[in-house]
Formats: structure tokens, sequence, C-alpha cells
């Protein structure tokens, strides 16, 4: 698939096909036997386990080794004190998802100058300059994955319903993208829906937007939450307030997995490829550790999700079977049309 969105900077991203370690670098990394730390918003998310994952089978693959994750909790706070301990004794490298923009940046460039290699994921914070404050930048098709949100999507609503838009508040360029595609698709495609949105500041408060929108937009026909763990918190809104509403998202997590299997309202997903993306992340760290300058910028594509093509979606993107939960409620759901 074609990528659809361009880097924070206008940047055209190059693919992960383009990543490679010649014999004479993967020799020196060896010897070397770098060391890495990764800063996540939350590791307890599928999409970061998967990210993890990726990443630290690849630096393994050359010797080097995370040797730290640190949970930023969402908290920009967090992540500033995080970075600037880093800087007083730098490992080899830092792979961050920035939290904030404008008010992470000085943080991640003093780590930068510190000595360690940075990586970026998803997003650079304003400021930050490629090749000089950071190394490089990996991550999804974020436009893309919003435009697949909103095609799966416009199936399920009618001609001039409304659709409402459960958004992050935080100045976030992958979210920002999503929500952006979403709206020019829509107006483009189908100029009949009315995009209504409210926005969550924390994660767990991404109920209480949906709640927002039914009582202001009682007419709603549907949603798009910019990824899956709000996501499934404005399905248990929406069961809560006694509506079933067909809902899109971005990430294919296991519960909007098993969800989506057993007829439920996750009807479709623009799905990442966290675990390729943290082989590219971890790619990119070793070009720059080997001296090598790495492309600034590299985006995967997104994958469209529906409950016919799930379980090879879940495949191609855990890089696993899907699992016997998984399958029981495919089950399910067919055992219950046939009734």
């Amino acid at each position: 698939m074609a990528i659809k969105g361009l880097g924070p900077r206008g940047e055209r991203a190059s693919t992960l096909q383009q990543l490679q370690l010649s014999d004479r670098d993967a020799g020196r990394l060896r010897a070397k036997q770098h060391t890495v730390v990764v800063l996540l918003h939350s590791p307890e998310s599928d999409w970061s386990r998967q990210q993890l994952a990726g990443i630290a089978s690849t630096l393994g693959l050359y010797s080097a080794k995370v040797v730290e994750v640190i949970d930023c909790a969402f908290d920009t706070g967090t992540q500033n004190e995080a970075l600037l301990r880093l800087a007083q004794n730098p490992p080899s490298a830092v792979i961050s998802i920035p939290i904030g923009n404008a008010e992470v940046a000085d943080a991640h460039r003093t780590v930068s100058r510190s000595g360690a290699k940075l990586t970026l994921l998803e997003s650079a914070p304003t400021g930050l300059l490629p090749g000089t404050d950071y190394a490089a930048l990996v991550s999804a098709d974020n436009f893309g994955l919003g435009e697949i949100a909103a095609e799966l999507l416009s199936p399920h609503i009618p001609t001039g319903s409304p659709v409402g838009i459960v958004a992050y508040s935080a100045d976030f360029y992958a979210t920002r993208q999503r929500e952006m595609a979403f709206r020019k698709w829509m107006a483009h495609v189908r100029p009949d829906v009315t995009v209504r949105a409210a926005q969550f500041t924390d994660v767990n408060q991404a109920g209480p937007a949906v709640d927002r929108l039914l009582a202001d937009f009682p007419s709603l026909a549907g949603l798009f939450t910019v990824w899956v763990d709000p996501a499934m918190q404005t399905v248990a809104a929406l069961k809560a307030a006694g509506r079933h509403l067909p809902v899109t998202t971005v990430d294919l997590g296991l519960e909007a997995a098993i969800d989506m299997a057993g007829g439920g309202m996750i009807k479709g997903i623009g799905a990442q490829r966290p675990y390729d993306q943290g082989d590219a992340a971890a790619t990119l760290t070793l070009l720059a550790l080997a001296g090598r300058e790495p492309p600034r910028y590299v985006a995967l594509p997104g994958l469209s999700v529906t409950a016919d093509n799930l379980r090879n979606a879940y495949q191609t993107v855990w890089h696993t079977a899907a699992p016997p939960a998984l399958a029981a409620a495919s089950q399910a759901t067919r055992t219950a049309s046939r009734a």
C-alpha cells in the first residue's frame, strides 16, 4: 500500500525495505554491545508490547539490548525528568515516543546532545531537527489509518446521519493526522455526513467524552475513536447508555479483535504494524550507531481490518497465530447467525 501521509516536516517516507545493515556494520555493532533505553507513553497496551518485542528482537541480532523501559504514563513532566536523568549517564541510544510537542522538545534535545543516538516514534517535537537533534523518526502512516477508519465506518452510516470523533486533546502529531484524514475523507466521499467531536485529555476519560457526544448529539449513527484503548472505553460507554453503534478505530488490539469477531460494535480497524515498526526503529538506531546516516523518516502502511479478514490480519500484525479466544468469538457469531 502507498503511504498517504507525510512526516511532521512534510517529509516523504522511506520504507522498511530501504533499511539495510552491511556485514561490516554488523560486525562492528556486535563488538560494541550497545545499550538502549526505550521511553513509552505506556508499556501496558498491545501496541507497546509489540513495539518492544520488535525492538528487542532486532537489537538482539546485533548484540545490543534494551536495558530499561520507562513508563511515561502519558505525562510530559515524567518524560522530561526521565530524559534529563538519562542525559547524565547516557546509554548508547534512546528510542522515545514524545508524549507532547514543544513541552518535551528541550529534554529530547538534551539527551541527544549527551551523546546518545535518539530515534523517535510517531512524532518529532517542534524545533527538533532531523540529523541534528535526532537520528530518525519511524511511524505508522497515520493519515492513511484515519482514511481507513472513515472508509470502514461509512457503510454503516445512513444517508444524512451525523458521526462522532472521540479525539485526543494533546498536541500529538499521530492522532491529529488520523482525525484530519477522517474528516477529509468524509467531506470528500460522504458530504451528507456531519462530523461532531468530543475530546479526552486522559485515556480514562474517553468514556465521559462519549457521554457528552451522546448528550449533545443523540442522533449519532457511529463513532471513530483515535486509537484502540479509548475505543474500548467508547464501547463500554455505549453499552452503559443502552446504545449499539458502529465504531471504528486504529490498532488491532486483542480486546477489539474479540469484540469484532463476536459481532460487537467494533466494525473496522486501521491496523498499525507495531512489531514491524519496532523492528524499523531498532534498525534505524543501529544504523546511527554504526556511523551510517539513516533515513530521516520511515513510515509503514496501515492494514484495513474487518470481520472478513480478521484472523489473517491478526497473524500479519502480531506475527503469531490468532489466539483461541478470537476463534471462539468467531465461532459463537457463526452459531448465532445460523440459529
